[in-house]
């Protein structure tokens, strides 16, 4: 069964990214020793699920060949978009999708019966969430406040229950799974 995780870094008050969608703030706790759960979540990935936003949006690394793209420029695969804008001009190695349905299908066929599905963007993944389709979420606190900016759920309607897995050893990431 293909898995849908979602992760992010967010800030200790919350926030994914800045006011404006600024990524830039994460640059100053990029490099570091590797989180372990992240390391071991990456080679399980077989396709993004990305938000619009997120696709148009400000990559910390941006400008650096080796680490600009997902996962600092160390992932490569199918790559679906959820837009209700059309694409400007062919982005390759993307499929834009127009509604919610046709893009998980569209991830679920391009990860494969035991790929994962790496959901980026809050709004997609509070869609994921709504449509039951999340399983699992890795959340890593930076210790900053940016004091506003994208909440790492948006727009949510209700809580969702989570289970923690596993915790970095240093307690900054947590790996969840949705209850239902």
């Amino acid at each position: 069964m293909t898995t849908f995780i979602y992760s992010a870094a967010a800030s200790a008050d919350g926030y994914i990214a800045g006011p404006g969608g600024d990524m830039q703030w994460l640059r100053a706790f990029m490099g570091g020793d590797p989180d372990p759960l992240l390391e071991k979540m990456i080679p399980q990935v077989t396709a993004l699920l990305i938000g619009r936003t997120t696709f148009d949006g400000d990559d910390p690394n941006a400008g650096d060949s080796k680490k600009e793209g997902a996962f600092e420029g160390r992932w490569e695969g199918p790559q679906i978009v959820l837009t209700h804008r059309p694409a400007e001009g062919a982005a390759e190695g993307f499929t834009f999708t127009h509604s919610l349905e046709e893009a998980i299908e569209t991830a679920r066929q391009a990860a494969g019966t035991d790929g994962m599905v790496h959901v980026l963007g809050a709004d997609v993944a509070r869609q994921c969430l709504e449509a039951g389709v999340l399983d699992e979420v890795l959340l890593a606190t930076v210790p900053i406040f940016l004091g506003g900016g994208t909440p790492a759920l948006r727009g949510a309607k209700r809580s969702f229950p989570l289970e923690v897995v596993t915790r970095s050893p240093n307690g900054s990431t947590c790996h969840y799974r949705v209850l239902r």
